[in-house]
């Protein structure tokens, strides 16, 4: 029976090329992901294998978004016994122009402004200068060999460099560096330690203390500084690394998550081809299958043989989407570098659980999808099948349909209960109602595909005549393979539905809110990681025709142990420009005065009158009274405190602008003070002004830029979806070789059998795509209903994507059947009705 598998295999090129090609695509996604992040994963580990080498304890903050380790401290840990020296360090966040006055994009990488210690104080390894020499005074600067080239500078160059808390600055480049991995455009810039304490602190904390000792292990004397500074965050050096390179790992991990994610689609849509393909291979050997059981095999033997068959399928498709995994990880990291996401380079990683994981999963996915196929062949009798002229349509479609059924009422429920709710478990909900939604449609499809599919070729085939019919006929003649034909472009469509809808109707809800929301006549943005920079809005304050300017600042505080959750404050009374409506008390805000959100408010218990201890991340408290409860509003947050109680909460290095809102005075034109906008703010480069249509299509362009990538991803599944159909089409010619030929016989042109071909096909992909596309928006509807409290308040279907889907898919229709149509429009009559 191996022998008959075998022959069988190599007997059927063609069909031996689809399927492997199903198995491919399905496993490539799977093993690329994992290439990916594990090639991110070691490139990183590389990055921090040099971190705090030297360095036996490192005393930091409990968290970053404190002010850092007093100065005072400084001192006391260096007179601890057992310490030889310490070495303050100091850095913060930059913005550095090239020589053509325009900021430096890093994509996702950091850009970081660092204290230089020479060799003769640092305690981890100095850098190695490949061209000049370090600062060693105010206004000079060194930069590591990647920025330097991709900002076009050269030792002596004079440039200027963006503190976003503090304004411009005039440097000159003294010196650059190399570092170990020196790719994905990240920015070092090194400065005397004076002007590191002026650009980064505010005169009074250093980031964090190296330490080296003397006489003690590492953990002997981590554990003698904890003692002495208990609210220090004390770690030995392997302890600093480990940590970094877990927050790094935590980071991969959801870029994992999310490309397996896509991995799993297009494994799914795959098995599906896989599956629909086997039972079709099943179905035309059904007689060769009958003789093999009436010369003496087994029903055990013949399904061992279809099973073999697909074993020896799956394993040879694993070990190509394996390597064409390693391709699709370069061809991914080479598209994240074009829209400059700031990842490091490195050698591609092909790890061992990559390798086990591809081969497994495509062996079984494979053996799993022919095993039913399988069972069902060796069940025939061989007299029966024997008999057979055309592939059997299967059981009976009661019992599936009425499961589907049930299934279907079942989602329809979770999701319709899920969706009157919100946050995690109203999203879960809503999640286990699309899983059962998706089982409804692939067992109740091929009962769904017979009406609606003629009901389509009644529109459809009627201008083509009795070639119409004929198409019409054959797709509704065997629906299971229609509906497991078409399935596959129902879930890559239905995916692509719900995130349109997603996209659409959070641009809605910026719209909304922007037009109920913000009175203001111009909006000053910036980078997302910087926002404005503090004097650009000083500066603009000061221009004549500005009625108001006020600044949106976020306010990072604790209630008790826990992050007090979204707070704001204003540079001045945000009245001209936000609205903002007032359930009790007043919005006026004394300098202890605290607003409140009615969510907030019911959440947290909060009353008029209250006192709140909003508590810093120096651990200063910072009692606050509640003078009033406000409307829910997305731009105002959940609570809003002064601008003197800001300036107390947030250390001065940390303080940035998210927006700046500008009002007009009365009668002032708009393109004149936009021109004054432009001018005051040119100087701090990374400030963009925008009048409040160009305030929402910005939005809107980071959602697109979002979708893309998303849709990219999905654009595999719906490949593999029209690979699908035309591996389903070529196999139907195949299995209805002698109907055609007979066709042939009777007069029908081989124009005519392509135009039968071409409709067939049109008609299963328009089919699978209506379905697509419905479940899509009543499963989008569902999940954007549930983060109505994160600001998607409305709900908007793109109208003009669905129609271009539907058209879209009957083009996919015809374009997937050229190569089916071209090859029964070549069956000789004579030859066909011969076998």
């Amino acid at each position: 029976m191996r022998k008959v598998s075998l022959r069988n295999l190599a007997a059927h090129k063609v069909r031996l090329a689809l399927t492997l090609l199903s198995v491919v695509l399905g496993t490539a996604f799977v093993a690329g992901s994992f290439v990916f992040t594990d090639t991110l994963s070691k490139t990183f580990d590389g990055l921090f294998s040099d971190i705090a080498v030297g360095v036996d304890v490192r005393v930091s903050p409990e968290d970053v978004r404190s002010s850092g380790v007093p100065l005072a401290d400084v001192d006391k840990i260096a007179a601890i016994d057992g310490v030889r020296t310490v070495a303050p360090s100091v850095n913060g966040s930059i913005v550095l122009l090239d020589k053509d006055n325009k900021a430096l994009q890093t994509g996702g990488a950091p850009s970081i402004g660092a204290s230089y210690l020479p060799p003769d104080k640092a305690l981890e390894q100095a850098e190695t200068f490949t061209s000049g020499v370090p600062p060693s005074k105010p206004g000079e600067f060194a930069l590591n060999e990647g920025a330097a080239a991709k900002g076009n500078l050269e030792v002596g160059d004079k440039t200027k460099l963006l503190v976003p808390s503090r304004g411009l600055y005039d440097v000159t480049l003294t010196g650059i560096y190399s570092t170990s991995t020196d790719g994905g455009g990240f920015i070092g810039a090194l400065f005397d330690d004076t002007q590191a304490r002026e650009l980064f602190t505010d005169g009074q904390h250093v980031a964090y203390v190296d330490v080296a000792g003397t006489g003690l292990s590492q953990n002997e004397l981590r554990d003698r500084i904890q003692a002495a500074f208990p609210d220090l965050k004390v770690q030995n050096g392997d302890e600093v690394r480990e940590e970094l390179k877990g927050q790094i790992n935590e980071a991969l991990s959801f870029i994992n998550y999310f490309l397996l994610a896509f991995g799993g689609i297009a494994l799914l849509v795959g098995t599906f081809i896989i599956y629909n393909t086997f039972s079709m291979i099943v179905a035309q050997r059904l007689r060769e299958l009958a003789l093999l059981r009436a010369i003496g095999a087994s029903r055990a033997q013949v399904g061992r043989s279809v099973v073999f068959e697909a074993l020896i399928v799956g394993v040879v498709g694993s070990a190509l989407g394996l390597a064409s995994g390693v391709g699709l990880a370069y061809g991914l990291r080479s598209l994240l570098n074009v829209f400059d996401l700031g990842l490091p380079t490195g050698a591609l990683r092909l790890e061992p659980r990559t390798i086990v994981v591809a081969l497994v999963v495509g062996v079984v996915v494979t053996v799993v999808s022919a095993y039913a196929p399988a069972r069902r062949a060796a069940k025939i009798p061989p007299v029966e099948a024997m008999r057979e002229e055309f592939a059997s349509t299967g059981d009976s479609l009661r019992l599936r349909t009425i499961i589907g059924a049930v299934l279907a009422a079942i989602g329809v429920a979770a999701v319709v209960i899920g969706a009157q709710g919100t946050g995690g478990p109203a999203a879960s909900t809503v999640g286990l109602g699309a899983v059962a939604l998706v089982f409804a449609v692939l067992l109740a499809a091929p009962a769904l595909s017979r009406p609606i599919v003629g009901a389509l070729g009644a529109v459809f085939t009627k201008p083509f005549g009795s070639v119409g019919r004929l198409a019409r006929n054959n797709a509704v003649r065997n629906p299971r393979r229609t509906a497991a034909t078409a399935f596959a472009l129902t879930l890559g469509l239905m995916l692509v539905s719900a995130i349109g809808m997603f996209g659409a109707s959070a641009k809605a809800s910026v719209d909304t809110l922007v037009d109920k929301g913000v009175k203001a006549d111009f909006v000053l943005t910036g980078p997302q990681m910087i926002g404005v920079p503090t004097p650009a809005g000083d500066a603009v304050r000061a221009i004549g025709d500005v009625e108001q300017a006020v600044s949106l600042r976020f306010v990072l505080a604790k209630v008790g142990d826990e992050s007090a959750g979204n707070g704001v404050a204003f540079s001045s009374p945000p009245d001209s420009v936000l609205a903002m409506t007032m359930v009790e008390g007043n919005k006026d805000l004394a300098d202890d005065g605290m607003l409140v959100s009615e969510t907030e408010s019911n959440d947290k218990g909060w009353k008029l009158g209250d006192t709140v201890t909003l508590t810093s991340f120096d651990n200063e408290p910072h009692p606050v009274r509640v003078t009033g409860i406000f409307e829910d509003s997305q731009l105002l947050g959940n609570w809003i405190v002064s601008d003197a109680m800001y300036q107390k909460i947030t250390p001065d290095n940390l303080r940035a602008d998210f927006l700046v809102l500008v009002k007009s005075k009365s009668g002032v034109d708009q393109e004149t003070l936009r021109t004054e906008l432009e001018d005051a703010t040119d100087q701090f480069v990374v400030v963009s002004v925008q009048d409040r249509e160009q305030f929402k299509g910005e939005q809107g362009k980071q959602i697109d830029t979002l979708l893309a990538v998303l849709y990219g991803l999905l654009a595999l599944a719906i490949v593999i979806a029209i690979l699908g159909i035309i591996n389903t089409l070529a196999l139907s010619v195949v299995e209805r070789r002698r109907e055609i030929g007979m066709l042939r016989a009777v007069g029908m042109a081989r124009s005519q059998v392509r135009r039968t071909i071409y409709l067939e096909s049109v008609l299963i992909a328009v089919f699978g795509a209506i379905v697509g596309v419905l479940l899509g928006i009543g499963l989008g509807t569902g999940f954007i209903r549930t983060l109505r409290d994160q600001g998607l308040g409305e709900i908007a279907v793109p109208w003009g994507q669905v129609v271009a889907m539907l058209v879209g898919s009957a083009v996919v229709g015809v374009l997937a059947a050229l190569w089916p149509a071209v090859r029964a429009a070549r069956t000789k009559p004579l030859e066909a009705l011969a076998e």
